[in-house]
């Protein structure tokens, strides 16, 4: 596949939402985060809306404003998913010779993983087993019917030819990341993440990737279809998640952990932005943050107890 043009000239960072809703404290952090990284390494910023999964009406609305009220700007219009399909089906179509149809429900999968757990090499807890595969094509044709009769249509996935992919992240050194035959479109017929991801970052010059770390694990099979499309492989920073009390990932349900909720208890967005640069050791406004940041954080998870309650 052709590298793709950038919309714009000159490295760039980028923060990907889906818009589904408010933002919590976790995710205004990490938009911080990946706003100081790239403004203190004379990048661009973008912003893009992941929005060909789940999608709430006037979620986007919602999230511009959060992002607006704690300073962030961005360069260039809002991106969306949803605008730019024929790219994807050119990235699927370029490697076509490189996947196969997958005829397996999630259940199949669970079970499956359950059946090899204890095999030798088995692949892991969230890697497919690779089921599909090597199916025959009387196989294939006779699991296309059943799924055709159920009224359902198979995912495509990568015939990957590596188990995993080295990675270097800024934070967590050299990662080597485990990589499946992951799916490239889902049996509903959407594009998957990991492709659209990939190819949304080439061809908008996004050469900084930051995001929560829980991510880290799926960077391996990102870089790796890199290398398979011709893209460039970006630098990754995978920044320590925000938890609650209890040791969790922050949600909604934790309670007052929207910009809304909090200002409903007298906070003003300008209070926790200072809260969220606290926790990284920083000044309290974004323009003596920048001055500041050297790229330097906290490694362990932030654990948010509430406005002026919160530590490490």
């Amino acid at each position: 596949m052709p590298q793709p043009e950038p919309l714009q000239t000159g490295p760039a960072g980028r923060f990907a939402p889906s818009p589904t809703g408010e933002f919590h404290v976790g995710n205004l952090r990490t938009a911080i985060l990946a706003w100081l990284f790239a403004r203190t390494t004379g990048r661009r910023f973008l912003l893009r809306m992941e929005d060909l999964d789940r999608v709430r009406a006037g979620a986007e609305e919602i999230q511009l404003r959060d992002l607006a009220a704690v300073g962030l700007d961005f360069d260039g219009p809002v991106l969306r998913q949803s605008e730019h399909l024929p790219r994807y089906a050119a990235a699927l179509d370029a490697l076509s010779g490189r996947s196969y149809e997958c005829y397996c429900s999630r259940k199949d999968i669970a079970a499956a993983i359950e059946a090899s757990a204890s095999a030798p090499n088995a692949p892991g807890a969230s890697l497919y087993p690779g089921t599909c595969r090597d199916l025959t094509e009387a196989e294939r044709d006779d699991a296309r019917a059943r799924l055709a009769s159920a009224g359902r249509r198979p995912a495509l996935r990568l015939r990957s030819e590596v188990r995993s992919f080295t990675v270097e992240d800024r934070l967590h050194g050299r990662c080597d990341a485990p990589v499946d035959d992951f799916i490239l479109r889902r049996n509903d017929g959407a594009f998957a993440y990991n492709l659209v991801s990939v190819v949304d970052d080439a061809f908008t010059g996004v050469d900084q990737v930051v995001r929560g770390d829980d991510l880290l694990d799926s960077t391996g099979r990102q870089a790796y279809l890199c290398t398979l499309l011709g893209l460039p492989i970006p630098e990754y920073v995978h920044v320590p998640l925000v938890l609650n009390e209890q040791g969790q990932r922050l949600a909604k349900r934790d309670g007052a952990v929207t910009l809304a909720d909090l200002a409903a208890q007298g906070f003003a967005p300008e209070n926790v932005v200072a809260e969220i640069l606290g926790s990284l050791g920083l000044p309290a406004t974004l323009p003596a943050a920048v001055e500041r940041f050297t790229g330097e954080i906290p490694r362990e998870p932030w654990v948010f107890r509430g406005l002026g309650h919160s530590g490490r």
